[in-house]
């Protein structure tokens, strides 16, 4: 199981906050939120980001934690995996075709 963290760096003010914002996501949506809690990231920041309409909360693959640049360098030096964002992209596709073709158990 992996964390990632990718380089998107999108410049935003999100409440009293102001700087630049990165993902955070792991293999698993435990892993991520146990992660998510090292840095001292609470819960209810966790994102559902899909915004097409033919996905729920329960079938969207973009799921993830905004971080800023100095909670992403934390991540790093806790052993999260940097991506840029073409890594988030093929993460995000192979997450959607296998939610798409689950394997079925023997």
């Amino acid at each position: 199981m992996t964390v990632y963290v990718d380089n998107a760096r999108i410049p935003a003010t999100v409440g009293r906050i102001r700087g630049r914002w990165s993902h955070l996501t792991a293999d698993t949506q435990e892993e991520l939120h146990a992660f998510a809690a090292q840095l001292g990231l609470k819960r209810s920041w966790f994102q559902i980001g899909c915004k097409s309409g033919l996905d729920t909360p329960e079938t969207c693959v973009h799921w993830h934690y905004d971080v800023v640049d100095r909670l992403r360098t934390r991540a790093i030096e806790l052993g999260a995996q940097h991506i840029d964002l073409r890594g988030l992209g093929a993460l995000l596709a192979a997450r959607r075709q296998a939610a798409r073709n689950p394997e079925v158990p023997a």
